[in-house]
C-alpha cells in the first residue's frame, strides 16, 4: 500500500535531544572525553576570563564546536553556524538544547580566536592525552617526529620586493578610481541636484597576468604582501617552490597518538629546530633512555649530537653518504622497528590536510596557524579513540 504524503503539522517534539543520537555513534566517546579534558582545564579557564562585564561564549562550547568543525569538515565558521540552526547532532555534541539560539559567525570568531591560543591548544591536548583512558595507549618511551608543509593563504604575486612592498592599507582596492594628477587651482564645486548621479568608478586589474621567468626571487629580497610570515620553500628538488609555512608532530610509536605539535616558518633547519623543542617539552629533564625516529633529513651530526646529551637514542634513517649514524645504533633490533613505526607519522599528515583542511590554510601568521595545527592534531587523535578503545 502506498503512504501519503502529508505534511506533519506537530508543533511539538516530545523526544529528548539525547535519544536521537545512536548508542553506537563515535562522537559518544568522543565527547565523553572531550568532556572530562574540558572539566580538568577549568582553573585555567577562570584565570583567562574576567569576573566582571557580560558573559561570553562558554569555552567549552568554544572547543566542542571548533572540534564538530574539524571532524566534519565544514569549511568556515559561517557554514558551521547555519549547520547548527538545524543539525542536532551537531548542537548535541556542542551542548546547545533545541531551542538555544545559534550564535553571529562573527562574535564566535572573535571569541575563539581570543580562547584558542597556541598555548591554550597545546593545553588541550594535553588534558586529552591524560585521559584515564587514553593515558595507558601512550608509548611514554619510543618517539617519532617529522615535519609537512602547509600552503599559505597568499599568492606567488603577492611576494614581492620588500623595498617597493606597499603597506596593505594603502594598496587600491578592485573599486578604486586611478589617483588623479595634482592640481593647484582648486576646480569649482559641481552644482548640486535633486538626485546625483550613480558615479562610475574605473577598476583596476589587481589580478593581471605576471610572467616570473628570469627574475631572482628569494626570501632575502622578497615578501608576501598578504601574509609577511610566509616563506618560499619546497621541500623535495623536483617540487617547485611555495609560499608555506611548516607543521612538526610528535608521535609516540606505540599506537601513533600525536603527543606534541608545533608551526614554524619555512627554513632549512626548522625540523630539527622543533624536534628538540617537542621533546624538551613533552618529557623536560628526563634521564630515561628515549628513542626518536626519523627520515634522512634529520640525519646531522649537530642534531645527533643534541639528542644524545638528552639522554635520546637517534633511531634516525641513515644517508646514503656522510652520515651521522654509526653502527652501533644500526645493529640493534630496536632501530629497525623504530624505521617501520615512524612511517605512521604520515597519516595524522594526511588526515589534517583532507578532513582537517591543513592542505591549505586561511589563517596568516605562525601564532594563529600553530593554535588550529595543533587543535586538528588533538582532532585526528580524538577521532582514532573510538576505534583503539574498543580493541
Amino acid at each position: 500500500m502506498r503512504g501519503t504524503d502529508e505534511t506533519s503539522g506537530s508543533l511539538f517534539s516530545y523526544v529528548d535531544l539525547e535519544d536521537r543520537i545512536p548508542a553506537k555513534h563515535p562522537l559518544r566517546k568522543i565527547r565523553q572525553i572531550v568532556n572530562d579534558a574540558l572539566v580538568s582545564l577549568n582553573p585555567e579557564f577562570d584565570r583567562l576570563y574576567s569576573v566582571d562585564g557580560r558573559p561570553s561564549i562558554a569555552p567549552e562550547r568554544l572547543i566542542r564546536a571548533s572540534l564538530i568543525q574539524i571532524l566534519f569538515s565544514v569549511r568556515s565558521e559561517r557554514q558551521l553556524m547555519e549547520q547548527m540552526e538545524y543539525n542536532l547532532l551537531f548542537r548535541w555534541f556542542v551542548g546547545l538544547g533545541i531551542d538555544d539560539p545559534v550564535w553571529v559567525p562573527t562574535v564566535f570568531t572573535k571569541n575563539r580566536d581570543r580562547l584558542l591560543t597556541t598555548e591554550m591548544s597545546r593545553k588541550f591536548m594535553a588534558a586529552i592525552l591524560a585521559h584515564s583512558e587514553v593515558k595507558p595507549l601512550l608509548s611514554d618511551e619510543h618517539f617519532s617526529v617529522d615535519g609537512t608543509l602547509i600552503k599559505a593563504w597568499a599568492s606567488m604575486k603577492s611576494f614581492q620586493p620588500k623595498a617597493d612592498t606597499a603597506p596593505p592599507d594603502q594598496a587600491d582596492g578592485p573599486d578604486d578610481p586611478p589617483p588623479s594628477p595634482p592640481s593647484d587651482t582648486a576646480a569649482p564645486e559641481p552644482r548640486q541636484t535633486e538626485i546625483e548621479p550613480m558615479p562610475r568608478k574605473t577598476s583596476r586589474n589587481r589580478n593581471a597576468e605576471a610572467d616570473f621567468r628570469g627574475q631572482k626571487r628569494s626570501n632575502a629580497t622578497h615578501a608576501s604582501v598578504t601574509d609577511p610570515q610566509a616563506r618560499l620553500y619546497k621541500k623535495s628538488p623536483g617540487a617547485g617552490a611555495i609560499l608555506c609555512f611548516m607543521g612538526h608532530t610528535l608521535m609516540e610509536n606505540r599506537n601513533g597518538l600525536i603527543v606534541q605539535a608545533e608551526v614554524t616558518q619555512t627554513d632549512g633547519h626548522a625540523e630539527r629546530k622543533a624536534a628538540l623543542k617537542m621533546v624538551n617539552r613533552h618529557s623536560p629533564g628526563s634521564t630515561r633512555r628515549l628513542t626518536l625516529g626519523a627520515d634522512k633529513g634529520y640525519d646531522s651530526a649537530d642534531f645527533i649530537s643534541e639528542l644524545r646529551q638528552m639522554c635520546v637514542m637517534p633511531h634516525i634513517a641513515r644517508k646514503a653518504r656522510h652520515s651521522a649514524i654509526d653502527g652501533r645504533t644500526i645493529r640493534h633490533s630496536g632501530y629497525a622497528l623504530s624505521q617501520t613505526r615512524r612511517k605512521k607519522i604520515e597519516e595524522p599528515f594526511g588526515w589534517a590536510k583532507t578532513v582537517g583542511s591543513m592542505g591549505q590554510t586561511m589563517l596568516r601568521g605562525t601564532e594563529r596557524l600553530g593554535a588550529q595545527f595543533t587543535m586538528t592534531m588533538a582532532a585526528c587523535n580524538l577521532a582514532r579513540l573510538p576505534k583503539l578503545l574498543a580493541t
